[in-house]
């Protein structure tokens, strides 16, 4: 059951026993507008990304006041967010923001309850309240006091050397120009182009009564173009994208060009597509978008807060056969520069590579702290949170296939009929059934073993269950890729996702012809 958030004061009575009957509460205590009242230097300070009262003495009398009630295990979590965004459309800038955003949220554990609170006031008298809050879960006499911090050093799995917070607007406007240009000059049937730039600077703070103190700064950037194009009443869209951890040293002219050039594409090549045929039929699924299947179909039934409460398809398969012995699937925070990459979770668990099918098996699940306490297994570094208004939940980073040994052209060479998926787009997935509908953005017929006329109206069907017992060739062409956000209990949170080239058997395709 999804825990409901509060964006307003409760009391402490209403807080307690609403917090007993559902397990976890969430209460914003309070939301105040940033700096309000705050002097000069206070928002100085601020914007420097220094908080008063967040240091390690701080954080300790904080961690004392959440365990005041004896509660089994307390959080502090500060974060300070950057994002920055620019759009292109109709041939010039439309829209340029900036936001800060910053807060501390704070957690408490007792069994299966959770007590968190918010607060975006960093005055100590209001974040002590926010923990107060927090600590009402809990009831009984003081157990505990925070143990002595033990700082960490986790490895970096981020390629930024020139975070992208640092580059002024103009030389990022120079990436939309070029592209747009180089777009519209490649047909006249491209009616429409446009091109954005994104990235975030977050840097964290995490301190729990355990003894754990860690930081880190984390960016992500994200550059897209997207075109459109009309031939009679033929109507097309083309897109390309690059995501990731990434520095601006990553983005130049020459990217930029390709990008527009590729999305133009794209377009122009799926103008006369005809309508996808209705049936049972083999398909090839392209590297890399297709990782968005095993993201959506399987890997949100492999999250361990659905395993444990034996709401997933998979929650009675660890160690047994769930798919053909082709595959490997994992979830990895530590592919470098990925979208999804994590030097620390939300948690301050080190990013870690977690097999979840071993060649066919079911070999583990995804884990946050709660859920790997409450079924006495160990974290998997995927407790994430949107923001500090949040608590965490078991989230994927990476999800992506293994690569095999097959090659991507024989591959294609064994289909006689059958359809060749280049580009996944958005679906809908149960976890509890594994039943899914996918819409395929980009996507050919196969006829003789080779790549035949594009197709429009693709619809994927099925299980992920079936499709993971139906995959009987899978290439060695690797591709991770991301720049999209996964939903989950309100929840949004950046993944990657990626798989080579491989091959399903039969699934069924929902298109307009019989």
């Amino acid at each position: 059951m999804d825990t409901p958030r509060r964006d307003h004061p409760m009391d402490r009575r209403s807080f307690l026993k609403k917090g007993m009957h559902t397990g976890a509460l969430v209460v914003s205590f309070p939301i105040w507008k940033h700096f309000a009242g705050k002097d000069s230097d206070s928002l100085l300070a601020a914007e420097a990304g220094l908080p008063g009262g967040l240091d390690k003495d701080g954080l300790r009398k904080l961690l004392e006041v959440c365990l005041g009630r004896g509660g089994e295990f307390a959080e502090v979590y500060y974060e300070r967010t950057v994002t920055n965004s620019l759009s292109l459309d109709e041939d010039k800038i439309t829209r340029a923001t900036r936001g800060l955003d910053m807060g501390v949220g704070f957690r408490v554990l007792q069994g299966e309850k959770t007590g968190y609170a918010f607060s975006d006031d960093l005055d100590f008298a209001r974040l002590k309240e926010a923990a107060e809050t927090a600590a009402l879960i809990a009831s009984g006499a003081v157990r505990q006091k925070p143990a002595t911090f033990t700082p960490l050093s986790p490895p970096s799995y981020y390629l930024v050397k020139v975070p992208p917070d640092t580059i002024a607007s103009k030389d990022k406007a120079a990436l939309l120009i070029k592209a747009n240009a180089v777009a519209r000059a490649h047909d006249k049937r491209i009616t429409q182009v446009g091109v954005s730039f994104y990235d975030t600077n977050k840097k964290i703070r995490i301190a729990n009564s355990e003894g754990l103190h860690a930081e880190d700064v984390q960016t992500l950037s994200w550059f897209g173009v997207n075109c459109a194009a009309l031939e009679g009443k033929q109507r097309s869209m083309g897109y390309e994208s690059k995501a990731g951890s990434y520095g601006f040293e990553h983005f130049d002219l020459a990217l930029a060009e390709e990008f527009g050039r590729k999305a133009a594409e794209m377009a122009i090549r799926t103008l006369p597509a005809d309508d996808a045929p209705a049936g049972e039929f083999p398909i090839v699924i392209a590297a890399g978008y297709g990782g968005i299947f095993f993201h959506e179909a399987i890997g949100h039934s492999l999250e361990g807060d659905g395993i444990r409460k034996k709401t997933s398809c998979f929650w009675d398969k660890l160690g047994q056969p769930i798919a053909s012995s082709v595959v490997t699937l994992a979830d990895d925070g530590t592919y470098k520069g990925a979208w999804g990459a994590v030097n620390i979770d939300d948690e301050g668990c080190v990013g870690k590579n977690t097999v979840l099918i071993d060649k066919g098996k079911c070999a583990a699940f995804i884990q946050d702290k709660l859920n790997a306490k409450l079924m006495k297994v160990g974290q998997t570094g995927n407790g994430r949170r949107q923001s500090y208004q949040f608590y965490p939940i078991p989230r994927m980073t990476n999800t992506y296939l293994h690569a095999g040994e097959s090659k991507p052209e024989d591959i294609v060479k064994s289909v006689d009929k059958g359809l060749y998926i280049a580009k996944i787009g958005g679906g809908n997935v149960s976890s509890v059934t594994g039943r899914f509908v996918f819409s395929v953005t980009e996507g050919y017929m196969i006829e003789g073993g080779k790549i035949a006329q594009p197709l429009k109206g693709i619809m994927l069907m099925g299980s992920g269950q079936e499709v993971l017992k139906n995959i009987s060739m899978v290439g060695d062409d690797l591709m991770v890729i991301g720049g999209g956000t996964c939903g989950k209990d309100g929840q949004s949170k950046p993944v990657g996702f990626g798989n080579p080239t491989l091959k399903v058997d039969k699934i069924t395709i929902g298109g307009k012809k019989a």
